[in-house]
């Protein structure tokens, strides 16, 4: 079967398993705002995240967009003070973006990073108001304005990890301790335990949720300076 006849049917399966009502009131998001819920829209972001898994696979952490159960606890472990931002890198189709809105993040505090200049253009459309650049989470201290650096709330991380060598998983620590220093940052993972080796990077790691009814499940972690 090729690439092209799998993904609508891999997309549809995703949207399928995301319906409202499946899973423990526990597990789900505080709103369905986001709109991951909604057929139509399920499948468009389905299809365009397959498409870019299918283009790149080792840039994507998933073959399909986190489910709303996962946004929703990602979106309720963030963090931001006033006069702070957040920054989500791997933002994807925009699904944990559009959880964080949905909780009463403003726009114009939301910064999200993204490699994929189709992704890119796509976060712009959906999300008016927030601030999409197109550049590489290694780059993070030039992409965010200097005025901002100590003024990062969380940091929402959506990049595969797992699958860098130890010296780029460091550099990407360092790239993130430069804007948001102390506060480290969550990372969304299909890991039971951590993918990281935190000891050696010089971090420490807390599971802070468990996803089971994510496709597939995945856990939260976040990871500060030791």
């Amino acid at each position: 079967m090729s690439v092209s006849t799998l993904l609508p049917r891999i997309a549809r399966l995703a949207t399928v398993m995301r319906k409202p009502g499946s899973g423990d009131a526990s597990d789900r998001p505080l709103t369905q705002a986001s709109g991951a819920s909604e057929p139509g829209r399920g499948i468009a972001n389905a299809s365009l995240f397959l498409k870019q898994w299918a283009s790149n696979p080792l840039r994507m952490g998933s073959v399909v967009p986190s489910s709303p159960a996962l946004c929703g606890r990602i979106a309720r472990l963030t963090r931001a003070d006033e006069g702070e931002i957040v920054v989500e890198l791997g933002a994807g189709t925009g699904v944990v973006s559009r959880a964080l809105l949905a909780q009463g993040l403003a726009p114009e505090r939301l910064t999200v990073v993204e490699i994929e200049s189709e992704m890119a253009q796509h976060l712009r459309r959906k999300l008016p108001g927030a601030c999409v650049v197109t550049g590489d989470a290694f780059d993070l201290p030039r992409l965010i304005p200097e005025n901002l650096h100590g003024r990062v709330g969380t940091v929402i991380c959506g990049i595969p990890l797992v699958l860098l060598p130890l010296e780029r998983q460091r550099r990407f620590v360092q790239a993130v301790e430069a804007v948001a220093p102390g506060r480290g940052f969550l990372l969304y993972t299909y890991c039971i335990t951590s993918p990281l080796p935190y000891r050696q990077l010089g971090l420490s790691a807390t599971r802070e949720a468990w996803t089971p009814l994510n496709l597939p499940p995945a856990s939260v972690w976040h990871y500060r300076a030791a």
